[in-house]
């Protein structure tokens, strides 16, 4: 069962749940040199090198010590660089709350405390939701979940330093379950730096920052415990999955990577209980940053199609293709009259590569398609009865 991790606000009583978390909610621990935390980090690694296994002829306790600290220091070093830019947003008059966690079984209740609301509230207009968000630009623009902000009436952004602001101009794209609005800050803001989704690898260390019950500024940490994800209620995304504790609140909150920097949005979790069990998802920050420049563009996410339903390459599917599965993506229907029509694809086609890309499952190849500049032709190439194919398509926007 997947569900948002937004909370819902009524009045009631917070419920803490801290596994592993490190509360870094400190504005001066955040406001400390950088240079020094990796001069501390270089101490560390000196140490390290010197109580070498080489040099004790074992691991002994010291070198296990040394290590951690080692590990540590990085992870100290990541959360101070990204936790200025993280946010807590706070929405207000959601007709239907509970809307936003429409998974199957919903999200359970995980109250904060009721005099959470911000001091500026509109006190006609009940808190009915929290989550998290990331500054993206320095001039106010902040990126979070669509679903924290969907249908809210007014929502405020609290600033790492305690600051709150009144958000505008917030636009969404439930697709991808991406959000922007914009924040006007009498003071400078510090965005965070965005880094490289698809350079993650399963195992990579990964920090998750953001408000779960309240709790501002919560950072645990973990790994990437794999790639590619896809669940229900979020359509248009392959999703990174993480172990990183992350719970109610955290939505929209950044994943960042040992260097600070943010790979993913933190949107949803695996769950049989309502709380935290392991497994948890990001949306890769490459995607994030395409829909979240669309949606300041346009107002809206524009993508392309080719008019095709596609289905894995599976083992079944190999053997009656003559195929090696997982090789291609399988066309297994054609709209009739669609760009992939006209471009001459027929149903059981594999298609593997487009626009120069190697494509081996159907939400890459999606991907792939609808980021490319409607009306643009593409290049593509598909195996048919034993023979390969270079076919042109053009592509058409997705209505």
């Amino acid at each position: 069962m997947f569900r948002s991790l937004r909370c819902s606000v009524p009045a009631a009583t917070l419920r803490v749940a801290t596994l592993f978390a490190v509360l870094v909610a400190s504005p001066l621990h955040a406001a400390e040199d950088g240079k020094a935390a990796e001069a501390d980090a270089a101490a560390e690694t000196s140490t390290a090198a010197e109580a070498s296994p080489a040099a004790a002829g074992g691991f002994a306790a010291e070198d296990v010590t040394a290590g951690a600290r080692v590990l540590a220091r990085a992870f100290r070093s990541a959360a101070r660089a990204a936790t200025p830019a993280v946010v807590t947003i706070v929405a207000f008059g959601q007709a239907d709350p509970d809307e936003s966690a429409a998974e199957p079984g919903g999200l359970s209740p995980l109250f904060p405390r009721k005099d959470s609301a911000p001091e500026n509230a509109d006190a006609q207009l009940p808190a009915t939701g929290l989550g998290s968000g990331v500054i993206i630009d320095s001039a106010g623009i902040v990126l979070t979940n669509h679903h924290v902000v969907r249908n809210a009436s007014r929502i405020v952004v609290k600033l790492h330093d305690g600051s709150e602001l009144v958000a505008r101009e917030i636009v969404g794209d439930s697709d991808s379950d991406i959000a922007t609005l914009k924040i006007d800050s009498p003071s400078p803001l510090v965005a965070a730096t965005l880094g490289d989704s698809e350079a993650m690898e399963i195992g990579d260390w990964v920090l998750a920052i953001g408000s779960p019950f309240q709790l501002e500024a919560t950072v645990s940490a973990g790994i990437i415990s794999a790639k590619g994800r896809t669940i229900p209620g979020i359509r248009r995304a392959e999703l990174l999955q993480t172990d990183a504790v992350i719970n109610p609140g955290n939505s929209g909150g950044p994943l960042i990577n040992i260097d600070g920097q943010v790979i993913g949005i933190s949107t949803a979790i695996a769950t049989r209980n309502g709380s935290f069990q392991g497994i948890g998802f990001a949306i890769p920050v490459d995607q994030a940053r395409w829909i979240a420049d669309e949606l300041l563009a346009h107002g809206k996410v524009r993508r392309a199609k080719m008019g095709i339903s596609l289905v894995e390459l599976t083992q079944a599917f190999s053997q009656r293709l003559d195929v090696p599965p997982f090789e291609g993506v399988v066309a297994y229907q054609v709209t009739r009259d669609s760009a992939a029509d006209e471009a001459g694809i027929e149903p059981l086609d594999v298609i593997t590569e487009f626009a120069g890309s190697r494509v081996r499952r159907p939400a890459e190849l999606r991907r792939l398609i609808e980021r490319k500049a409607i009306g643009s032709t593409q290049p593509l190439r598909v195996i048919r009865d034993g023979e390969t194919l270079e076919l042109q398509v053009t592509l058409r926007p997705v209505e």
